[in-house]
């Protein structure tokens, strides 16, 4: 049986995230969105570029569920942006309203999914989506962690005029603000990142990577971010459905791990065909710790506000 892929939401996310998948060929996409012919147009301009893209896969565009039946992967994509004069707790009780809708025709018709939130604000949308859908946590996982990592690689490569394949690093925490960068483990070729970079360099990446949102929202002038979180949820789609064994930073479920209870932060995750296969706990500094509880709290403050 060939795999399935839906991606709610056909906005510039959603639809960057089925040229991605398309592209690899991981599997058929479904694009959905509520807005008539939207998901059809993307969708069939899409699919009239996989010839010349040599991929043999199917897209589909639609605004019926239906459509998306027995996916295996669901991305969520769907939700506003934060504009003028809407503030934090507008933009929450907006999406939630979005989320609590596509969420429960996910689990009709895809009760067997594995589902991958990109959905703002980000920690509180994974939560959301574990508590509404019924599913296990290891079904239930967000992406900002691998985002943000990757917007640290790419700055680090900058800087030091290097491949970004030679960069790793590390991001636990909410996404944004509230982000862990783990610069212990950030290294180039293997060598710490703190032997080829000033802590003043260093921290002032760091500080980009929390602000890159905002950077980059400031330059389009209007939109979002769209290239980079697409890419994210993929990477985690590919080691989903290859069962790859990677570790990466994702939004999960946490029920005690670093003494976390009920709430979705992001954390070291093994992804494999089943989802999330396991979380390593890895030893953190008193500062890191702290901030790691910070964090949860901080989900846990607006997941309260949801009744979450």
């Amino acid at each position: 049986m060939r795999r399935k892929i839906s991606i709610v939401g056909a906005g510039q996310v959603g639809s960057t995230a089925a040229l991605w998948i398309a592209a690899k060929e991981l599997a058929d996409v479904v694009l959905i969105d509520t807005v008539e012919g939207v998901p059809q147009g993307k969708a069939l301009d899409l699919a009239q570029s996989l010839p010349i893209a040599k991929s043999a896969v199917h897209i589909t565009g639609t605004n019926d569920y239906a459509d998306t039946a027995s996916s295996d992967i669901v991305i969520l994509a769907a939700g506003l942006l934060r504009k003028a004069g809407m503030n934090r707790n507008d933009l929450l009780h907006a999406n939630f309203k979005i989320l609590s809708d596509v969420v429960g025709k996910v689990a009709v018709y895809s009760p067997e999914s594995i589902l991958i939130v990109i959905s703002t604000p980000l920690n509180a949308m994974v939560q959301a989506a574990y508590r509404l859908s019924g599913f296990n946590r290891e079904r239930v996982l967000g992406m900002a962690g691998v985002l943000d990592a990757g917007r640290l690689r790419s700055f680090i490569a900058a800087e030091l005029d290097v491949s970004v394949e030679d960069v790793n690093t590390f991001i636990m925490g909410g996404h944004g603000d509230t982000m862990i960068p783990l610069i212990r483990y950030t290294t180039v070729a293997g060598i710490p990142i703190t032997e080829l970079l000033p802590q003043e360099r260093i921290d002032a990446m760091v500080q980009r990577v929390r602000d890159s949102g905002a950077e980059i929202t400031k330059h389009l002038k209007t939109g979002s971010t769209s290239y980079a979180p697409a890419a994210a949820a993929v990477e985690m789609a590919e080691t989903i459905l290859k069962d790859k064994k990677k570790i990466l930073p994702c939004a999960a479920y946490l029920q005690g791990e670093y003494g976390v209870h009920g709430s979705c932060v992001g954390v070291p995750c093994k992804l494999g065909a089943a989802g999330l296969e396991s979380i390593l706990e890895i030893k953190l500094t008193d500062k890191e710790h702290a901030a790691l509880m910070k964090s949860a709290a901080a989900v846990k403050d607006l997941c309260d506000v949801i009744g979450m």
